[in-house]
C-alpha cells in the first residue's frame, strides 16, 4: 500500500508561486474552486463575519494559515476586520508576509509563528472570531489546542473549524491514501461537539462535509491529481491542463450539492460555535 505524500506536494506549489503575486492569486482562485471545505468555510464566514462587520471593528485569528487563502478572502470580503494569522511553518509565514505586504503596511493583517499547544502564543480574550481549518487532525493534544483557542476568544466570540471526519478512516485501507499523515483519521460530529463543549465553546452548527456528492468530486479534482504528482512529479501539470477542463464542471455541480444537502455521513466535518457571553448558563 502506498501513501500520498501531501505536504511535499504543497511545498512544491509553495516554491512555484513564492515570488509571484499573480501566480499566488491564481492559486487562491483554484483552491477556492476545487477544495469543497472552502465552500463550507466561506459560507459560514460570510454569515457570522457579516454580522460583526456591520457593527464594529473586529479581530480574527487564523489558527494555521498555511498559504493564506482564507486571509485573502477575509480581507477582500470585510472592511472592518483586522487579522492575526499564525502557523508553525516559517516558510509559509515568510511567503505570506511577501504577498500581503501592502495589507501588513495598512495594519490590516499580521503573520506570526505560534503553536496552539503553547498558551503563551495566544493573548487571552483577544479575538472576536477564530478559524482553524484542517489543523486539529494534525495535533495529538487537540483538547489543549481547543482550550487555548477558547480562552483567546472574547465572550460572545465565534469559533469555526473544519477537519476530516472519522469516516476518512474508510480511505485508510485504500492504496494511495494520505490519512497516515494525521494524528487521527478525523472526528465524528459527536466527538468534536463534546471536545468543543469541554473547552468552553457552545457548538451551534456541526455538519458533515464531503458527503456522497462532495467525496466523489474530491476524488476527481484532488485525489487523482495528487496521485499523479506523487508518481511523476511536477510534470503532471501538463496532462492536468487537459484533464481539469473535462472534470471541473461536474465537480462544481457536486460541490454545490454537498453544500446544500444534509449529509448523514461525510469525510469532512465543519463545526461552528460561540464562546458563551458572560452570565450565560
Amino acid at each position: 500500500m502506498s501513501k500520498i505524500a501531501y505536504d511535499p506536494i504543497k511545498d512544491s506549489f509553495a516554491g512555484f508561486i513564492r515570488r509571484s503575486r499573480v501566480l499566488r492569486r491564481i492559486f487562491y482562485f483554484i483552491l477556492d474552486l476545487i477544495f469543497l471545505r472552502g465552500w463550507h468555510v466561506r459560507r459560514q464566514l460570510k454569515k457570522a463575519g457579516g454580522k460583526l462587520d456591520a457593527t464594529r471593528e473586529w479581530k480574527l485569528l487564523d489558527a494555521g494559515c498555511g498559504f493564506g487563502q482564507y486571509d485573502r478572502f477575509i480581507l477582500d470580503r470585510f472592511r472592518k476586520v483586522r487579522v492575526a494569522s499564525m502557523d508553525v511553518k516559517e516558510s509559509y509565514l515568510e511567503d505570506c508576509r511577501f504577498y500581503f505586504q501592502d495589507e501588513i503596511g495598512k495594519n490590516r493583517i499580521q503573520f506570526f509563528y505560534g503553536d496552539l499547544l503553547d498558551a503563551g502564543s495566544l493573548e487571552q480574550e483577544a479575538f472576536d472570531f477564530i478559524i482553524c481549518i484542517d489543523v486539529l487532525e494534525h495535533i495529538e493534544q487537540d483538547r489543549a489546542a481547543l482550550r487555548n483557542m477558547a480562552r483567546s476568544l472574547k465572550p460572545g466570540g465565534y469559533f469555526l473549524m473544519h477537519s476530516p471526519s472519522h469516516y476518512s478512516s474508510e480511505d485508510a485501507g485504500e492504496e494511495d491514501s494520505f490519512v497516515g499523515e494525521h494524528a487521527r483519521a478525523g472526528y465524528s460530529k459527536q466527538e468534536i461537539t463534546a471536545k468543543m463543549q469541554e473547552a468552553g465553546l457552545a457548538p451551534e452548527r456541526v455538519r458533515y462535509t464531503y458527503g456522497r456528492y462532495g467525496h466523489f468530486a474530491w476524488r476527481l479534482s484532488v485525489k487523482v491529481p495528487l496521485i499523479w504528482f506523487n508518481k511523476i512529479g511536477m510534470s503532471a501539470g501538463l496532462p492536468l491542463l487537459v484533464y481539469y477542463p473535462l472534470v471541473i464542471p461536474l465537480c462544481l455541480i457536486l460541490n454545490f450539492l454537498d453544500l446544500h444537502v444534509d449529509n448523514k455521513k461525510g469525510n469532512g466535518v465543519c463545526a461552528f460555535g460561540i464562546r458563551p457571553p458572560v452570565g450565560d448558563g
